[in-house]
């Protein structure tokens, strides 16, 4: 008996959990758009991961010269033309999502952590001595230009992928903490904290189970939102040096090496630029359909 009353509860609460997927989906493709971009963002992905069966030329994502092959424009043969190397161009452009990729869940993955407990910290002990300073500090990574600052911390270290990382996530939890300071705020004196204060309940429960639910819609919005804006600017990095280094493909920099033949040569600059602005379309397009399922305030 007691065994059928806990398969019963399991078979409900897995019945609850995929009428919530089928609400959720249902708010998601009410939007269009946001169909859309998720679709590109599913693309893209795919194309970071089968990179060496989708790229016509793999071998051209490397240290490889075909001067025979040099500074052809789109063809048949090649569909977004070569570069001064006689390198594909889309086969390069394929190759740089990982990259650029990697930039976006990086940097999110570690300034959305860091900057939701600062906030949640603050926004809970609003008006004591550290929720004061937490704020102070927060105010000043945010009068800091986050592009500039991220220049400047990445211009201390070697350039690499995983410094140009470390040099947006720097600026970049501020942004997270403001946010959820003032979501915290809002919700430190509903009756549920309250409750929970009066029974006891330990500051770490209060803070992760009563006040981090009602700000996780908000903060999944402002995450997907902002895996473009990261990308981008990991792309401005790379456009000066400061990122991923040949001969590994990365489309600030192949943006840096193309300009440099305008206009003749302009498919070495426009199709990178395209690819980026792809990106950051895909995910803002995704962001919005987040917000709209998830019911969030505008970020």
């Amino acid at each position: 008996m007691a065994r059928e009353l806990a398969e019963q509860k399991i078979e409900t609460a897995a019945a609850a959990r995929w009428d919530s997927v089928k609400r959720n989906w249902y708010k998601f493709s009410r939007n269009k758009i946001s169909v859309v971009g998720l679709a590109l963002v599913v693309l893209i992905v795919l194309a970071a991961i089968f990179e060496r069966q989708l790229a016509p030329y793999p071998q051209h994502a490397g240290a490889f010269t075909n001067f025979a092959a040099a500074k052809l424009a789109p063809c048949k043969e090649y569909w977004l033309g070569t570069d001064q190397n006689g390198r594909d161009v889309l086969s390069r452009i394929i190759f740089s999502f990982r990259g650029a990729l990697i930039m976006g869940v990086g940097v999110i993955s570690i300034a959305a952590p860091v900057g939701v407990i600062m906030g949640l910290v603050a926004g809970y002990l609003k008006g004591r001595l550290i929720s004061t300073v937490i704020m102070r500090v927060v105010d000043i990574f945010l009068s800091l230009p986050s592009l500039v600052l991220a220049l400047a911390v990445g211009a201390m270290f070697s350039p690499t992928l995983f410094h140009s990382m470390m040099a947006i996530t720097f600026s970049w939890w501020a942004w997270y903490a403001r946010l959820v300071y003032g979501a915290a705020s809002s919700v430190r004196g509903e009756y549920y904290i309250q409750s929970a204060e009066l029974i006891g309940a330990g500051r770490i429960h209060i803070l992760f189970r009563e006040m981090l639910p009602n700000c996780a819609s908000t903060i999944l919005t402002k995450m997907t939102l902002d895996m473009g804006v990261a990308i981008l600017m990991g792309a401005a990095l790379s456009f000066v040096g400061l990122g991923e280094q040949p001969p590994n493909p990365a489309l600030g920099t192949m943006i840096s090496d193309g300009y440099k033949y305008l206009p003749d040569m302009w498919w070495l600059t426009v199709f990178p630029a395209l690819a980026i602005m792809l990106i950051v379309l895909a995910f803002n397009l995704l962001g919005d359909g987040v917000g709209d399922m998830l019911g969030s305030k505008e970020v």
